[in-house]
């Protein structure tokens, strides 16, 4: 009996395995071998009853030959035993590893497969051969395939290293630049902010068109001083004019004592004040336009000074009069592109009125958007601190923006929608074994905006915001800010993006489920 329960362990420990091994696929894949999992359970309860019975049948043949057998053949009696016992072993489970492979999912059948398509994407980082595709025209479960094996690299660990790279050689740029400006009267260049997608880990593009997005603070000059002047609009987002001031200091308080009915001193102090607002300013007003003129005509000059230059070739190129595009070109490397905004903090909120604004639309020079990228970047570093294994959600919100590619659904809705569910959903669901879960989530999140003509903005009338971001009173008491507007508005688009998005869940639950 001690040999049965010998080889009933180690059965059971090798079915144990088999099943261990096998924990990783897909839940929906185990729910639907729930049936074919019991039928295994019987089939074992029979073979264990079989080899019971056969094992007692044996041990009463050998008890009977050695018996038989003469005294001093019984150690010969007893090895030869132990060497068949041994033997019948390793048939065995030489015998079940053969049925249980029988038994498992054959990984050539059309199911099996597609799951394995769908998770090895959300899991791991492969790399496929590229293929254009369009959203719209998918007509099959093979086309949704190929488009879902075009988007399985993630070139998330490049893209990071860099990101941060950009982000390091534009503040060394930076330093040089206020070195040489810190005895003039000009605004003063803080350290670049990474701002957008690509800064945040999931970039929507390819890798040779990321463009990396640093938004450079200003703080007024050593006598200056920056009032916002904020636009009275109907929309909750507003707009702002900065007007530059000049600010008594202790020293200019005395000479203007001494001087005050001096007319050599009011006219040095008028000479003075042209000279300095009127470089980077429009009646008094910074102008966004003369800020990105005077920057780009310094930059060329100061990256000469630097280490990087020797590597990187730069070039401004010619792309907007509200921000400063530069390329560095490398023989080595790809080109890295790089978008340099200016801003003006809002007290110490994480809100900053920024250069950029949208390309289509005409802004005076003198108008400064609000931004958000600042406090967006700050809530996925919370959610990363929180999510298992911190990147998954990027890695689906990636996903879904290449199969969103072509259609009315611009990144920044997907963006906000999966925002959205991040702040109102348990981050724990967030994890590898729920991929394909979250994605169809946020589809679904997306189709039921289009069909309620509403998504808001993540910012605007949300009283469930992080504690980590710090935003001004009038974000929480504003109405909501509608980001599909604009599509609402032109009914034909709208309907095109509800077809788009209803074909896309259609074909992923065939290809995927």
């Amino acid at each position: 009996m001690d040999a049965t329960k010998f080889v009933a362990l180690l059965l059971q420990g090798l079915v144990l395995f088999s099943v261990k091994v096998h924990e990783e696929l897909d839940e929906t894949t185990w729910q639907r071998m729930q049936e074919r999992e019991n039928e295994m359970d019987q089939e074992m309860v029979h073979m264990m009853q079989e080899m019971e019975r056969r094992s007692q049948l044996h041990w009463k043949l050998v008890s009977m030959l050695l018996q038989q057998w003469p005294e001093e053949h019984g150690m010969m009696a007893w090895g030869a035993v132990l060497f068949a016992a041994t033997a019948a072993v390793f048939v065995l489970l030489f015998w079940l590893c053969c049925w249980l492979r029988r038994k498992s999912p054959d990984p050539d059948s059309v199911c099996f497969r597609k799951i394995s398509d769908a998770s090895t994407y959300l899991a791991e980082e492969e790399d496929e051969e590229e293929e254009e595709g369009d959203v719209e025209g998918l007509k099959d479960v093979k086309q949704v395939e190929r488009s879902a094996a075009r988007h399985l690299r993630w070139p998330v660990q490049k893209m990071i290293s860099r990101s941060r790279e950009v982000k390091r050689m534009v503040n060394d740029l930076l330093q040089v630049l206020q070195e040489r400006l810190s005895k003039n009267s000009l605004p003063v260049l803080q350290p670049a902010i990474g701002v957008g997608s690509a800064f945040e880990g999931w970039c929507p593009y390819e890798e040779d068109y990321i463009v990396y997005h640093l938004l450079v603070p200003m703080k007024p000059p050593r006598g200056h001083v920056f009032s916002l002047e904020l636009e009275t609009t109907e929309t909750p987002a507003k707009d702002c004019r900065i007007r530059v001031g000049l600010k008594c200091t202790c020293i200019a308080h005395r000479i203007l004592r001494f001087v005050r009915n001096s007319k050599r001193w009011l006219s040095w102090r008028k000479k003075k004040t042209l000279s300095l607002l009127d470089i980077l300013c429009t009646q008094s007003y910074l102008d966004v336009e003369k800020v990105t003129c005077w920057f780009q005509g310094l930059v060329k000059e100061a990256w000469v000074a630097l280490p990087q230059a020797r590597e990187y070739e730069l070039k401004v190129m010619s792309f907007s009069q509200r921000s400063c595009l530069l390329q560095l070109i490398s023989e080595y490397r790809g080109p890295l592109n790089l978008q340099i905004m200016f801003g003006v903090q809002q007290g110490d909120t994480d809100i900053f009125f920024s250069s950029q604004t949208a390309e289509d639309t005409y802004t005076p020079s003198t108008i400064w958007k609000e931004s958000y990228a600042v406090a967006e970047g700050k809530f996925f570093r919370h959610i990363a601190r929180q999510v298992p294994r911190g990147s998954f959600h990027l890695r689906c919100l990636y996903f879904c923006s290449h199969l969103l590619d072509g259609t009315n659904i611009t990144p920044y809705m997907l963006k906000t929608s999966v925002m959205h569910l991040l702040n109102t959903t348990p981050v724990t669901g967030w994890r590898k074994s729920n991929g394909t879960t979250q994605v169809a989530h946020i589809l679904s999140f997306l189709k039921r905006c289009l069909e309620q003509k509403q998504l808001n903005h993540f910012f605007f009338g949300n009283s469930n915001m992080p504690k980590e971001i710090t935003l001004t009173p009038h974000f929480e008491t504003s109405e909501p800010l509608n980001l599909l507007e604009n599509l609402v508005e032109n009914p034909a688009a709208h309907a095109r993006a509800m077809r788009q998005l209803k074909q896309l869940q259609k074909e992923l639950a065939k290809g995927i489920y």
